[in-house]
């Protein structure tokens, strides 16, 4: 079997591919650390601004013990032709209330299932990107994209 030889591309489109590929994809992977086991698992991104992801969560889940201890996480989204997106940076918790509320509003989803936006069980994450790596296809190299 021959190694797929993936379409030229311009280095200059790369933060607007990466950009339309975050816009595209609704599940992407967030991966955590459980002491010394990675996991990962799907979420459902409620906004996101440019390479700055928010994710909703419970205080019950998983997630929330693994975040607390280490803050480092990673996003990976990957649409149906195999590009890639890597979102790496560190999860906190959203306390500014305008933006909670902004969140909140702007999401019948949570508003269904939680109630309020001051359900104690809520918390909104904000991941803050340090590093965004791009790759076309499975061209196993991937594009370092501008963080801004």
């Amino acid at each position: 079997m021959s190694k797929p030889t993936p379409a030229p591309i311009d280095p200059t489109r790369i933060p607007q591919l990466a950009t339309e590929l975050v816009k595209k994809v609704r599940f992407p992977m967030l991966a955590t650390i459980d002491g010394k086991q990675p996991r990962v698992r799907p979420v459902s991104p409620v906004r996101t601004e440019g390479f700055t992801v928010y994710v909703a969560n419970l205080k019950s889940y998983g997630k929330t013990t693994d975040i607390e201890a280490n803050s480092n996480v990673e996003l990976a989204y990957m649409d149906e032709d195999h590009n890639q997106v890597r979102i790496t940076g560190t999860a906190e918790v959203v306390k500014d209330r305008k933006l909670l509320e902004d969140i909140w509003n702007a999401n019948k989803l949570l508003q269904h299932y939680l109630g309020s936006v001051d359900n104690p069980s809520l918390i909104i994450y904000k991941i803050n990107p340090n590093r965004v790596r791009f790759m076309l296809e499975w061209a196993l190299n991937y594009y370092e994209v501008p963080v801004n």
